[in-house]
């Protein structure tokens, strides 16, 4: 990773389907985004952690990149769907989990306890928790919670013991009658979302302790002093700093009006920053919001890796 490469995390494309679309054009659909996060996760990985067992016989089978299985699995006391039955479960998962049928607030519930069905499914031969981890992010920055600094999965990873013990329990069957209406226990399901809602909140308060946002502009502001007095930024930085931490970003052609420079020297104000990667979008045209390049994390948010005292 490159000094000047920017922590980035999109969100996924909103999956929506219409009751015309075919099982098969679902479940491509879905390849192409569940896939590429396993895909990339994967390449990622040594050739000796792309091989799993199948359950009975042992027999090693290769896990492929941003494929779904093709065979049966077993998690612990788990059995997932067959692999012939994956089309039908997604559809149903997309189904139930489509955002635009839920509020707000609702559609953070569902984002936890997609979290778990997700798992449960379990649509790839290994590598499902990571997937799962990284579209729950994913899901959660769409609704405008977190970035690319936040991840709940932090606080599951030091919370490990309690999150695969809930996550298991909502594996069983409805214990009776009363314990919702589907297969799986609506209680167990209940009590890992609740879980997982209070990892959420408990993860956000520690970042605001450490990252200080109150402050942010502060150190943006004497960092940018620093440089520009070192020649690495240019005079008119900060007014673009402030405006993108402000009011989360704005358009290309505001930056005369913004630094109150003429439209040549705005545009190599905007320019420099673009480049160092402390401003960043999606496309050359497209509005520009505050970036976070590796070498700047200790300056902007310096409690958040504390130096280690010798």
């Amino acid at each position: 990773m490159g000094p000047n490469q920017s922590i980035e995390i999109k969100p996924l494309p909103t999956l929506r389907f219409s009751a015309l679309l075919t099982v098969e054009m679902t479940i491509n659909l879905h390849r192409l985004a569940l896939g590429r996060v396993h895909r990339e996760f994967c390449r990622r990985l040594p050739e000796a952690m792309l091989w799993v067992h199948e359950p009975g016989s042992h027999k090693k089978i290769r896990v492929v990149p941003g494929e779904l299985r093709n065979g049966e699995v077993q998690v612990g006391k788990h059995v997932p769907p067959a692999a012939a039955a994956l089309p039908r479960f997604l559809a149903r998962f997309d189904e139930a989990y489509n955002p635009a049928q839920f509020s707000k607030v609702r559609q953070i519930v569902a984002t936890a306890a997609a979290h778990h069905r997700f798992a449960w499914i379990h649509p790839f031969y290994d590598g499902n928790g990571r997937v799962g981890r990284l579209m729950t992010h994913s899901m959660l920055k769409r609704l405008g919670i977190g970035n690319s600094l936040w991840s709940v999965a932090r606080r599951l990873a030091r919370n490990v013991r309690d999150y695969k013990t809930l996550l298991a329990d909502a594996d069983e069957p409805r214990h009776t009658a009363l314990d919702g209406r589907g297969a799986l226990s609506q209680k167990a399901l209940i009590q890992f979302c609740e879980f997982f809602l209070n990892t959420c909140v408990d993860q956000i308060t520690y970042m605001g302790l450490v990252l200080e946002p109150g402050q942010l502009l502060n150190r943006i502001n004497i960092y940018t002093q620093e440089e520009v007095a070192e020649k690495r930024l240019l005079k008119g930085s900060f007014s673009l700093f402030r405006e993108a931490l402000l009011f989360g970003g704005f358009e290309r052609g505001k930056a005369e009006a913004i630094t109150g420079y003429g439209e040549r020297a705005a545009r190599d104000v905007l320019s420099r920053l673009i480049a160092k990667n402390l401003l960043v979008s999606d496309s050359p045209k497209s509005p520009v919001r505050l970036g976070f390049p590796i070498d700047v994390v200790d300056r902007w948010f310096p409690a958040l890796y504390p130096s280690t005292q010798v």
